[in-house]
């Protein structure tokens, strides 16, 4: 059994849109309308992050250069260890940037882009 289609349903306008590239979703009504990101939680863990990787970065192509061929675990994979923790440090790194913006743009009272 289908319903039919009236002018109330055209007239009707949804809660929420779909999100798109670009676009944010207009608010349901459930959220607080002051919610904010944790940003200084968020930059005491993306310090402690940036500072293991780091280190992790450099003991593992420490570690790849001491060992031979025939050891275990060889150089290859002490390299490839090296180069994922580099890797993570960077996304970290880049991680600290963004917060710190925001807490800049926080401080100076500016209100957000949308």
């Amino acid at each position: 059994m289908s319903r039919r289609h009236t002018q109330d349903d055209a007239a009707r306008v949804p809660r929420t849109r779909p999100a798109t590239a670009g676009h944010h979703r207009e608010r349901s009504g459930t959220e607080p309308a002051t919610a904010r990101s944790p940003l200084r939680l968020r930059l005491v863990l993306g310090v402690a992050g940036l500072l293991v990787f780091l280190l992790g970065t450099a003991l593992f192509a420490l570690w790849a250069g001491a060992v031979t061929q025939r050891d275990v675990p060889d150089p290859t994979q002490l390299t490839v260890l090296a180069v994922i923790c580099g890797v993570l440090s960077l996304l970290a790194a880049v991680d600290l940037v963004v917060v710190l913006l925001r807490l800049a743009r926080e401080r100076a009272g500016r209100p957000r882009r949308r």
